[in-house]
C-alpha cells in the first residue's frame, strides 16, 4: 500500500520518540528534556525563546508537558534562571556531553543505509513542505 508522507512523518516521529526515550532513560532523560539541554548548550536564552524553539516538539503534548520537563531539569539542578535567561549548570553541561555521545551513536544507527545526500535531500524536502504547510495554515 502506498502511504502518504504524513503517515511516514508521524510513524517516524513516534518511533524516534520511543527510541530516544529508551536510549536516554539510562541518564534519566526524556527526548524533550534532551532537546532542552541541547538547545541551552548553544547559550542562555529566555523561557519564551526556548518555548518557541521547542514548539514543534511539544505541540502534540501541550505546554504542560514542557513545563513538567523543565521543572524536572530545574529540580535536578541541570538548568537555572539567571538574569531572565535559562542556562545550563555545570552538572547540566556534563550531562549534555554524556547525552550527546549517546544521541550521536543513536543517530548513526538510525541513519544506517542512508547516504549523506539522501539524508540531506529528505531534510530539505521536509523543511520546504513544513514551511508551505505553515504558510497555508489559517492564522
Amino acid at each position: 500500500m502506498n502511504r502518504p508522507i504524513g503517515y511516514w512523518v508521524k510513524r517516524l516521529d513516534a518511533a524516534l520518540e520511543t527510541h530516544l526515550d529508551s536510549t536516554l532513560a539510562r541518564l534519566h532523560l526524556s527526548r524533550r528534556q534532551w532537546q532542552v539541554l541541547n538547545t541551552l548548550s548553544s547559550g542562555p536564552i529566555t523561557p519564551v525563546e526556548l518555548a518557541d524553539v521547542l514548539r514543534p516538539f511539544s505541540a502534540a503534548n501541550g505546554g504542560a508537558a514542557q513545563e513538567r520537563d523543565m521543572a524536572a531539569l530545574v529540580r535536578r539542578e541541570l538548568v537555572f534562571l539567571l538574569d531572565g535567561r535559562l542556562t545550563l549548570t555545570n552538572d547540566g553541561w556534563a550531562l549534555h556531553t554524556e547525552a550527546s555521545r549517546i544521541v550521536d551513536a543513536s543517530r548513526h544507527e538510525l541513519t544506517e543505509g542512508i547516504g549523506v545526500d539522501e539524508y540531506a535531500m529528505a531534510v530539505s524536502v521536509l523543511e520546504r513542505m513544513s514551511k508551505n504547510a505553515e504558510r497555508l495554515a489559517p492564522h
